[in-house]
């Protein structure tokens, strides 16, 4: 979908570019190759744009315009209604405020708007994205039980970090979409906490 909506709109200086936050180029490859992209598809194997756009779930939107600002701050939004009758979420709405907003049609947010919108990582979070690289370097070193405490205490931390709580799994050996995930989210939902938290309209 992405591929499409460069195709549709790049004639109006608009760029989609798409990373994939995984373990390895391995992990997105076929997907990446599977569509074809002519729009920068990057493959984040060190979680750096988790840490400077405080990314915390997958998919994350950031709109940013020519000037290099971010005119629309971290966003759910879906390129189809694929998963709809899980996240509830309608696609249309958030490519047709795209598509307004790269064709001239509409403004994006207020810049005072755009602020008190911007989530901010705390110190917690901090701490929890330093534990996370820590077990990540250690696991890369064939110390992976060393590894596990500062994942698991990363977790702990920062409990709505997908990012983090999702992405050790498959450094542990874990599926990221098995019963060890489904359990975590349920635990999560069932404690009152939204999975997926869009901007308020």
């Amino acid at each position: 979908m992405w591929q499409a909506i460069q195709e549709e709109l790049r004639g109006f200086g608009f760029t989609v570019v798409t990373v994939a936050l995984d373990r390895s180029p391995e992990d997105a490859r076929p997907w990446i190759e599977a569509a074809k992209p002519t729009h920068p598809s990057l493959i984040d194997t060190r979680h750096l744009v988790a840490d400077l756009y405080n990314v915390v779930n997958v998919p994350t939107i950031v709109w940013i315009d020519a000037r290099g600002r971010i005119v629309r701050p971290n966003d759910v939004a879906f390129g189809t209604d694929t998963f709809k009758h899980i996240t509830g979420l309608e696609a249309a709405k958030h490519l047709g405020a795209l598509r307004a907003w790269v064709r001239g049609e509409a403004q994006p947010l207020a810049e005072a708007r755009t602020r008190a919108l911007q989530s901010l990582p705390t110190e917690t979070d901090q701490r929890a994205r330093a534990e996370f690289g820590l077990g990540q370097w250690l696991v890369e070193r064939g110390r992976a039980e060393a590894a596990a405490r500062h994942f698991e205490r990363a977790g702990e931390l920062a409990p709505h970090d997908f990012t983090i709580r999702r992405g050790t799994m498959p450094m542990r050996g874990i599926d990221p979409m098995g019963p060890t995930f489904r359990e975590m989210l349920g635990a999560w939902t069932k404690a009152g906490n939204p999975y997926y938290r869009p901007l308020p309209e």
